[in-house]
C-alpha cells in the first residue's frame, strides 16, 4: 500500500510510532495515516505480539507496520535472531499488517544486503521500511544504494543526525540521491513545534514520530520496598499517545505542506 494510498486527502504522510492498542487508536483519531507497532520502546522498539498485532489491526483502519527486531542493542544479528525475524514476518503477515519495519547491519555498518533481500521477498506483497539502523551505517549514501537493490519501498532517518531537525538538509540529500527509487521518511525528535521546518527543510512527504505522554498508574496500593523494573517507580506510570498531540502534528504537517504547495 503506497504513501497515497493510505491517506488521498493529505499530501504528507504522518506516522505514529505506539506500543498499545490505546495508542494505535489514538493516532487513527488524531489524524495519522499510519501506525508503527512496536514493544519495549524503551529499547527503541521490538517486534510485538502477535496478540497485540492482531488487536491493533481489529481496532483500526488505518495502516499498519509491524516491527521485525528480535531484541534491542545493535542491528547485526546471528543465524537464530535472524530465522526469529523470518518467523515473526509470517505471524504479522497472517494478522493482516500492511507493512514491515526492519533493518540490518554487517560487522562493518553496512547493510546486510543478502539477508535484507531475503526478508524484502518473504514480506512481499506487503511494504517494507528499514529503519533507523540506517543512520547508524557507516555511510548513509553506500546504505541507500544497498537498501534500494534489497527492494525496500522506503527508508525511516534522521540524515544521521539526533534529530530530523538537526539532519534536514543530509535527509533532503538523501532524497534527492534516492530519485524516486525508494521513499525518504524523516524522522527523530519531529513535534508539533518544529515539524513544518522538518518537511520544508528536507522537502520529505512522510514523517514518523512518537510524541509520547506519561500516563499515571491506576494502582492505589503501591509496595514502596520492591520496584521489578529497572526504573525505581517506573511500574506506577506509563507512556502513551494522546490523541490531541496526534491531531496538532497533523495540523502541523498539514500546513506545511499547503505553504508548499503555494510556493510551487
Amino acid at each position: 500500500m503506497t504513501a497515497a494510498a493510505e491517506n488521498p486527502s493529505s499530501p504528507i504522510s504522518l506516522e505514529i510510532c505506539v506500543d498499545s492498542v490505546a495508542s494505535a487508536v489514538a493516532a487513527e483519531r488524531g489524524g495519522a495515516s499510519r501506525v508503527e507497532l512496536c514493544a519495549n520502546l524503551l529499547e527503541g522498539g521490538i517486534t510485538p505480539s502477535a496478540g497485540l498485532i492482531e488487536l491493533v489491526r481489529a481496532r483500526t483502519s488505518i495502516s499498519l507496520h509491524v516491527m521485525i527486531r528480535p531484541r534491542g542493542g545493535d542491528f547485526c544479528y546471528t543465524a537464530e535472531e535472524f530465522e526469529t525475524m523470518q518467523r515473526d514476518i509470517l505471524v504479522a503477515r497472517k494478522f493482516k499488517a500492511d507493512g514491515l519495519v526492519l533493518g540490518l547491519l554487517n560487522p562493518e555498518g553496512n547493510v546486510d544486503l543478502d539477508r535484507t533481500r531475503q526478508l524484502v521477498g518473504l514480506a512481499r506483497p506487503l511494504s517494507v521500511t528499514f529503519h533507523r539502523a540506517f543512520d547508524m551505517s557507516a555511510d548513509l549514501f553506500r546504505a541507500l544504494e544497498d537498501i534500494c537493490a534489497a527492494g525496500a519501498d522506503r527508508i525511516l532517518t534522521s540524515g544521521g543526525e539526533p534529530t530530523a531537525l538537526k539532519g534536514a538538509p543530509k535527509i533532503a540529500r538523501l532524497l534527492q540521491a534516492a530519485g524516486g527509487r525508494i521513499a525518504i521518511m524523516a524522522g527523530g525528535g519531529i513535534r508539533p513545534h518544529n515539524a513544518a521546518r522538518v518537511i520544508e527543510q528536507a522537502g520529505v512527504k512522510e514523517i514518523h514520530a512518537g510524541p509520547k505522554s506519561p500516563f499515571v498508574s491506576s494502582m492505589i496500593y503501591r509496595n514502596p520496598r520492591i520496584s521489578p523494573g529497572a526504573m525505581p517507580g517506573g511500574e506506577y506510570q506509563h507512556f502513551g499517545i494522546r490523541e490531541e498531540d496526534v491531531r496538532n502534528l497533523s495540523r502541523a504537517a498539514a500546513t506545511a505542506s499547503s505553504s508548499l504547495s503555494r510556493v510551487n
